[in-house]
């Protein structure tokens, strides 16, 4: 059993209780193909970039779940016709529970020595 995450955006101009059918209908789709959902994050209603099908908003939710490697490409293909579905994205999720992704160091600068002055610093001198 692989790990996924699933982020799917649902119509923002659906009333509550059909925002939850079509999420429990996701959620039954994922356990139809004998997966496990671990987790459901739901986000709530956030503004879009941009306008996607006469639309500004959407209910934001992420669902982790384990499944076969076939599953995530079955549930997708159901997906493409599910109404309510504005957008959806299905990725491997290879990173365990605490870890924490470390940045790239930078290498560290000299420092100038203390009795050096830059010359930028120096007081101009005049010439008359």
């Amino acid at each position: 059993m692989n790990k996924y995450e699933m982020a799917v955006v649902i119509n923002g101009k659906l009333e509550e209780d059909a925002k939850n059918a079509v999420l429990d209908k996701v959620k039954a789709l994922i356990e139809r193909f004998e997966g496990t959902i671990k987790n459901v994050d739901e986000w709530g209603k956030k503004r879009y970039a941009y306008e996607i099908q006469k639309s500004k908003e959407g209910y934001y939710n992420f669902i982790k779940f384990e499944a076969e490697p076939t599953a995530p490409a079955e549930i997708e293909h159901r997906m493409r016709i599910m109404d309510g579905v504005v957008r959806y994205l299905i990725v491997t999720d290879d990173l365990p529970e605490n870890t924490q992704i470390k940045k790239e160091e930078a290498p560290a600068e000299e420092a100038p020595a203390e009795d050096a002055t830059p010359a930028a610093e120096e007081p101009a001198k005049e010439e008359a």
